[in-house]
Parts: structure tokens; sequence; C-alpha cells
């Protein structure tokens, strides 16, 4: 299995679907992270494959307890006061390696997985082509005798379960449902095969550039959706949003100077992901809700 890994991605959906066939798992607000257990240490990579195991110690030590030789795909979390805490898992991904792991004795991190990508059995190894049941089967089979902080979703085939987790967990920080086919494998690169049911009519969308000042920038540039869409620019950001954006571009390296919508902007080299309101805003501009 070839490092850093391209996750898979959903494409968002108006409802659940239904009909036979559907699995149906909570949809977590943290950051995506690939954890590969191997025979020495653990190595933690963010959805861009930007190695991230120093802003997760925390998990990165719980996963030496996974065999050598198993790969998963999950959602790094932080649990503040029985609720999910995206704003604390952002500051976490965001800070220096110093201030993450102060941010760790404070707050733990949990990581919730999904899916099992490599077996430490040779015999099964790379299982992404395995269907979605035969993988989750895979996984719990592994977590059984690992505890918190790694913890498998919850799953059902039940769609009136899942109905009841999109209304009654929301409290708790979940955002909506992840739907995928039971007997598919685990989707190829740039196929958004899963489902994605939000709350929030928003979509995610990677950070390209800025215009303004770094640490305080005006507009972010963006690609909405899948990476390599047109270069859209958002909104004016309200100051405190700015701030934060500001802090997480900090240390992104500059590749130059372009245009997007007759608008120039610093490009930059990042796997920052903001939330946007699409079609928000005068003239369909893109309102940035929050970072990714």
């Amino acid at each position: 299995m070839e490092f850093p890994i391209k996750v898979a991605l959903a494409q968002a959906a108006p409802t659940i679907p239904e009909g036979p066939g559907w699995w149906y798992e909570p949809k977590l607000d943290g950051h995506r992270t690939v954890l590969c257990r191997t025979d020495e240490t653990v190595v933690l990579y963010a959805r861009s494959g930007r190695v991230v195991t120093q802003h997760w110690m925390d998990l990165a030590v719980a996963g030496i307890e996974l065999r050598p030789g198993t790969v998963l795909d999950g959602e790094a979390v932080i649990w503040r006061d029985g609720r999910l805490d995206f704003a604390a898992a952002q500051s976490r991904a965001a800070s220096s390696v110093t201030r993450a792991r102060a941010l760790a004795a404070r707050h733990p991190a949990s990581y919730i997985c999904w899916d099992v990508l490599q077996h430490p059995d040779p015999a099964i190894d790379d299982c992404r082509s395995l269907p979605y049941t035969e993988r989750r089967a895979l996984l719990l089979e592994l977590l059984a005798d690992v505890g918190p902080p790694i913890q498998a979703t919850p799953a059902t085939d039940d769609r009136d379960v899942a109905v009841l987790w999109y209304d009654a967990l929301r409290e708790q920080g979940i955002e909506g449902i992840v739907c995928k086919r039971g007997r598919a494998g685990y989707p190829p690169s740039g196929q958004r095969r899963w489902l994605k049911v939000r709350h929030a009519d928003t979509v995610d969308a990677l950070v390209l550039g800025f215009t303004g000042p770094r640490l305080r920038p005006h507009h972010l540039v963006l690609a909405v959706g899948d990476e390599g869409g047109p270069a859209r620019v958002s909104a004016r950001l309200e100051p405190v949003l700015a701030a934060r954006v500001g802090e997480a571009l900090s240390g992104a390296a500059v590749v130059g100077e372009r245009r997007a919508e007759g608008e120039p902007y610093t490009r930059v080299e990042t796997d920052l992901v903001v939330e946007v309101l699409a079609g928000s805003g005068r003239h369909g501009t893109l309102t940035v809700i929050r970072i990714r």
C-alpha cells in the first residue's frame, strides 16, 4: 500500500436514501485522519496526506495497541461536556507542536474509525476491494480488544435508526449521516460514491489562497467540492474568523500570485478545508462558516 493514501470522499445528498443494501453511519465533526500502525510506530496522516502525528500524539500512543500492519480510516475528534467540539479539534490541528501537546493534556482526543484499509494478516493485506460489510466485520474484529480512545463508529442498515440518529444526535455535535453501499469496495480516489446528508446546506472547499494580509485575510480563494475545481472568491471574512484563518495559514508556503474572478490573490499550498454556504450572499458568493 502506497502512502499517503487518497481517502474516499462523499457527495452531498438532500435526504437519507432508502432501499436494500444501504448502510448508515453518523457523520462526525472532527478531522479526517488515516492511522497507520507500522512494525515500530504509528503514523497519522491528514486528508491531504500531510503527516500530523505530532499534533495527535495521544492517538498515536493509543494506536500502539493495534496489530502492526493495520491501516484505518476515521476521524480525530474531541469530546467536551458531552458533545463533539469541532473548535477544539481545529485548535489542535492548527497549533504548533508544543501547543498541541498542551491542548492534548487538557482535552484528549478520540479516534472514531469507520474503515480498515489494510489488515495485519498478510493473507488479507490491502482490503479496500472487499465489500463494506466485510471490511466492517474485519474492523470490529481488529478493535475487539482495543479500548478508547480508539473506537469503531456506530453503523446500521436500518434506515429508521439512521433517521433517529439524524434527528436525535444533533445536540451531541453529529453533523448528519453518511450513507454507503454494503456490497461496495472502498471508493477509489476522486470518486464520490458515499453520500452525506448534513443538517446545514453546506459544502467543503479547499483553500487555494487569500486576498489581503496573511494574518487577517479579507477573502479566501476556494476550490469547492472536488479538488481541482475552478477557483472562487469568498465573501469578506468576519473579523474573528479571519483571525482564525490567518493562524491556520501562518505556516502555508506561498507559491505565487494569481487571479480568480478578476481578483488578484496570493496562492498558497495548504490542506486547509473550510465549510461554506454555497450560493449565499450577493451574486452567489461563498460565505465561509468555519474552518474544517
